[in-house]
């Protein structure tokens, strides 16, 4: 049998981060340029019930059975095996390879998941709708950052830009024009689930300051949808300056993710702001064609320890 594959790409969220978590909107868009691959193969050899993963990236070599029944990877085992009733499952290799930095707010853990519910549902003969991905990842999600949105799964499975109200269906943003990203990585490890209980600790100890700044938030991202899907997309950087500034004074920028912004925007950027949980991880700014270089250079200049430029393209006939 041939080795099965999967792949999940990165995500990054435009606006709305931390606020989503509190019933305002946001809004994602995935990055391809950074992905997880999987490939499942099957071993004619091992045991039944023998699960043998390697993730190099993260250092990791084990059978799934000494695994802790709450990481992530099993986790997402047991989640298929319990959609599809599979008491035992047949021995196999489970390989991972990741581009996409941890704790960096790109959607690491969600494209594990995704990548691994892929292929071990295709591998069992049963591909997993991209509903049941996306449910089954987001049950992980919470195991492992106390009160996720819902976001990082859902822009992850499918893998279009997207528009998210916790609780709510999401609507996918079809771009009006290209949206060209420079996401930049303060190099500053900062898991999401710390920032997400630091934010609800401030928020219990000031719920008015803090529903306010999320109100304003949520009224920046409903403008910003509007130019997604009709344009000018260079008008969105306004937007992410002011989110920015929302996301400061809530109380998750650093003062390295500072800098990074403010050099993006002295090199030409017409918008720039921390992505993800903050505190460290990544920023993006928004750049044209012609000047995506020149602030990809003054970021890594500016101390960026890895720069990405990715592009959000209008849909194809087929996307649509």
């Amino acid at each position: 049998m041939p080795a099965i594959l999967a792949s999940a790409p990165g995500k990054a969220i435009l606006f709305g981060e931390h606020a989503v978590v509190y019933g305002r909107p946001a809004i994602a868009v995935p990055v391809t340029q950074v992905q997880v691959k999987t490939s499942i193969t099957a071993d004619p050899l091992g045991p039944t019930g023998r699960v043998h993963i390697q993730a190099p990236g993260i250092q990791l070599e084990s059978d799934l059975a000494k695994l802790p029944v709450d990481d992530p990877i099993a986790l997402a085992v047991q989640g298929v095996m319990r959609v599809l009733a599979v008491d035992h499952l047949p021995a196999l290799n489970l390989r991972i390879n990741s581009t996409i930095p941890v704790a960096a707010g790109l959607g690491s853990g969600a494209a594990v998941s995704v990548a691994i519910l892929r292929a071990l549902s295709a591998f069992l003969g049963h591909p997993l709708p991209d509903e049941i991905v996306s449910a089954l990842a987001f049950e992980v999600e919470k195991k492992h950052h106390g009160t996720p949105s819902g976001i990082d799964n859902t822009v992850v499975t499918y893998a279009r830009p997207i528009f998210f109200t916790r609780g709510q269906p999401f609507e996918i943003l079809p771009p009006a024009e290209t949206i060209t990203l420079i996401i930049a990585d303060s190099g500053i490890k900062s898991p999401t689930r710390l920032a997400v209980a630091a934010v609800r600790e401030t928020w219990q100890a000031d719920p008015h300051r803090l529903d306010a700044l999320f109100d304003a938030i949520a009224q920046v991202t409903q403008q910003a949808r509007r130019l997604i899907t009709e344009g000018p997309v260079l008008a969105l950087g306004p937007l992410m300056i002011e989110n920015h500034h929302f996301l400061q004074q809530v109380g998750v920028s650093s003062a390295e993710l500072d800098f990074l912004v403010d050099a993006a925007l002295q090199a030409g950027a017409a918008g720039a702001k921390l992505s993800g949980g903050g505190w460290g991880g990544n920023m993006i700014a928004l750049a044209t064609a012609e000047n995506a270089e020149k602030i990809s250079t003054a970021l890594a200049s500016a101390g960026a320890k890895r720069v990405i430029i990715s592009r959000v393209n209008p849909f194809t006939r087929d996307q649509k």
